[in-house]
């Protein structure tokens, strides 16, 4: 491991690449600041510019890795100066951290979010850098029949953990998987949803739909809410930024603690930021809050989320690199990304393409401090995006977007079917769906589908091939019991009250 690490470092440290893990962070953070844009809006948008301008796949892996960990950062800067959390991870951050600015300790919130959220990312990069190779070694175990169980399993956790209603989550997913079936059938040649156009017969382009459901989604949610989102450009007062070592101190354990927690919840598939910041606050609250100040402007309150969503980000790279499967929505966009390098996520990347892998973590590193350099004496000139009025936000989003699909199709239709999906992804935000599911199911529905062939021509046609082995065996169980207990155990406490009464 630690020879690979060394030749990632060689990869990370070359100056094209050092200089791309500089812009991501930078963009990153001016992404996370802006309200509503968030990390999968900032990537969607990158990633044709990265692709097209022929950038190397590490290369292009390290910068939009750089601006997913720079938009955890930056998105915590509208949930504490004005209570608008940048996205689903910051929304504990609001909890104390807006308190704190009403107080006049803008800057010291400002300041240990940055700091925490750089241990709390430290503490998940080096558990990346230990499991992820091991994982990778273990999952070299897996066959078609175990990947298949496998994306059955990741498909369960997902409909329990992400979001509040798991009906809608289990149905964004099944339209995710819907929608990446569009094409020629590769096992028979059918054609399947083309509605007639030759446009179609190669399925949607995964461009397309990234920046569709989200970023021209996003568009149309800025333009309804033009009225009510811009601010009046007053931000409250900053003062010091720079948080004290006797401040640090107090929220060490809270720090520590919502760090590893972070971790461990971002390496489940289906989880991600939102459910570890609400974890570790709640943990935290049970363990710390003896006075009952939390939710009122407590340094504990603020730092646990912060080290636990940036932990979770992190996290969330290792069933991404391992498996092949990604542990939340960002990095759904992250595994589209290397499918367009042609390069199939999964065990035996870290043998045939460890450039890639090996570069990408050690440029987390890199990344890392890198953030915590910008964030601690910049903090001021970051909060200033957040006065940027929506009429000159709109256009640049658009422009970007439409420029960025265009140049990688040179066609006119990807423009009209980007704005399809774009007002299909409005309508399902409006309705209370997360696009998070719809992504992760036109992701993984392709390579559940794949080895579900491989397996049954393996097998001759046999599904008991399915759970045969160990693995899979116990993949099924615990996808079973997913869906199971979140059901069953509320009844069963009920019942026993009900018997003790």
């Amino acid at each position: 491991m630690f020879d690979f690490l060394i030749d990632g470092f060689g990869v990370a440290l070359t100056p094209l690449n050092l200089g791309l893990a500089f812009l991501g962070a930078l963009l990153g953070t001016l992404f996370g600041a802006l309200p509503g844009i968030g990390p999968i809006n900032g990537i969607a948008i990158l990633m044709p510019l990265a692709y097209t301008l022929g950038l190397p796949a590490e290369s292009s892996l390290i910068l939009l890795a750089a601006v997913y960990t720079g938009a955890e950062y930056g998105g915590r800067m509208s949930s504490i100066l004005l209570n608008v959390p940048g996205d689903a991870g910051a929304v504990m951050t609001t909890l104390d951290g807006y308190p704190l600015a009403q107080q006049g300790l803008a800057g010291p919130a400002l300041g240990l979010s940055a700091v925490s959220s750089f241990v709390g990312a430290t503490i998940a990069i080096i558990g990346l850098t230990l499991f992820a190779p091991l994982l990778a070694n273990v999952a070299v175990m897996f066959g078609p029949a175990e990947f298949f169980a496998l994306m059955i399993f990741a498909f369960s956790s997902m409909s329990v953990m992400m979001g509040k209603d798991p009906i809608k989550t289990a149905i964004g997913a099944v339209l995710g998987v819907l929608i990446g079936t569009v094409g020629i059938d590769s096992g028979s040649g059918v054609l399947r949803y083309t509605l007639g156009m030759p446009e179609l017969y190669d399925g949607i382009d995964f461009v397309v739909m990234i920046i569709g459901l989200f970023a021209i989604s996003e568009i149309l949610l800025m333009l309804e809410n033009s009225h009510s989102t811009d601010n009046d450009g007053e931000l409250p007062p900053l003062g010091r930024v720079f948080v004290s070592l006797k401040e640090v101190l107090v929220c060490k354990g809270a720090i520590i603690r919502s760090g590893l927690i972070g971790f461990i919840i971002g390496v489940l598939p289906g989880t991600g930021a939102s459910v570890a910041g609400a974890v570790s606050y709640t943990t935290e609250k049970r363990l710390s809050d003896k006075d009952n100040t939390f939710g009122t402007g407590d340094m504990r309150g603020l730092a646990a989320p912060e080290s636990a969503n940036n932990a979770a980000a992190v996290g969330s790279f290792v069933p991404m690199l391992t498996l092949g499967i990604p542990g939340s929505g960002t990095t759904a966009v992250l595994l589209g990304a290397l499918m367009l390098y042609n390069i199939t996520p999964g065990p035996m990347m870290f043998t045939e393409r460890p450039e890639v892998a090996g570069g990408l973590i050690a440029s987390l590193y890199i990344g890392n401090i890198v953030l915590l350099m910008l964030n601690l004496p910049l903090a001021g000139v970051f909060a200033r995006v957040l006065t940027i009025p929506r009429w000159v936000l709109v256009p640049a989003i658009a422009i970007l977007a439409f420029v960025g699909v265009y140049q990688l199709h040179s066609d006119l239709f990807a423009i009209y079917l980007m704005l399809v999906i774009g007002v299909f992804g409005y309508l399902l935000r409006k309705l209370g769906f997360s696009l998070a599911p719809v992504i992760l199911g036109y992701v993984l529905g392709g390579l559940m589908e794949q080895n579900l062939r491989r397996a049954l021509s393996i097998s001759g046609g046999d599904v008991g091939i399915l759970w045969q082995s160990g693995i899979s065996l116990g993949l099924w169980v615990a996808a079973v019991l997913l869906l199971v207990l979140p059901w069953l155990v509320p009844k069963l406490l009920a019942g026993r009250k009900l018997s003790a009464g």
